[in-house]
């Protein structure tokens, strides 16, 4: 705390043991929880709420206002989770009237040059590699993995334990405990190794895959594949996840299995 190089407002509340170093900018209205690091040249602007033993790195800007022209100057907020390393030049934006924060759970990792746009939800334990962007609204589930370059349209939803893989554009919601690639953006098979790194059973791990050959590889629309699924699959946590998933969607879900030429 003792830092004569960078800016502290004397009414930001900060814990006693949290490391800033040169060249940071800390505004008002910000509150800083015990343990974390704060690198060099960052801003953290009003409406940070920055949980414990947080990382975040040299250039990064957080609780900026939105890039969103019908922002109002509401008093919104940016809710950052305990364990969560920020890396270089990550921009995270504080939240609309329709949402008046965003959000990042625990254990995150956010990769150099991420974005996370106004009004985002994110879940525990997910990975955002370089250059992820997240418009506006975007929810993201618990132990998500967004590779490199991934974009998410406004809206979106991406589910629990899913993976979508490098240069992807998120423009339907994906469900839960699935791989996602190619253009358009497509189901390409079950995340099976995130799900056995997660403790999931050979057994557990075939049931979900059960799921996704009726919704995907059937030729069902997803009415009727959705029929299918409670009327033949016994209702299980993840069933029954998945189908509220696809029930809930207001894009719609991205497209199912198909060949690439």
């Amino acid at each position: 705390m003792n830092q004569p190089l960078a800016y502290v407002h004397p009414q930001a509340k900060i814990a006693r043991n949290v490391v800033i170093e040169p060249f940071t900018t800390i505004h008002n209205n910000v509150v800083i929880g015990s343990g974390t690091w704060i690198g060099s040249n960052v801003t953290i602007m009003e409406g940070a709420r920055i949980g414990k033993n947080c990382r975040i790195f040299p250039g990064s800007v957080i609780s900026a206002i939105p890039q969103d022209l019908k922002f109002d100057d509401e008093e919104s907020t940016v809710e950052i989770g305990d364990n969560v390393t920020i890396r270089e030049c990550v921009t995270i934006n504080r939240g609309t009237k329709d949402r008046m924060r965003t959000t990042i759970g625990d254990n995150c990792l956010i990769m150099a040059y991420c974005h996370i746009a106004h009004d985002c939800f994110v879940g525990e334990n997910c990975i955002f590699s370089n250059n992820t962007t997240l418009a506006g609204h975007v929810t993201i589930g618990n132990n998500v993995v967004l590779a490199g370059m991934v974009a998410v349209h406004q809206f979106a939803s991406v589910g629990n334990h899913a993976f979508v893989t490098g240069g992807s554009l998120v423009r339907k919601d994906v469900p839960p405990y699935v791989k996602a690639a190619r253009e358009p953006l497509s189901y390409v098979g079950i995340n099976s190794v995130g799900l056995r790194r997660r403790g999931f059973s050979t057994e557990k791990i075939r049931e979900i895959q059960d799921v996704f050959r009726i919704l995907f590889q059937k030729n069902y629309n997803y009415t009727q594949a959705i029929d299918i699924i409670e009327a033949e699959m016994e209702a299980t946590p993840e069933r029954d996840e998945i189908i509220q998933f696809i029930k809930d969607s207001h894009r719609g879900i991205m497209k199912g299995y198909y060949k690439a030429n």
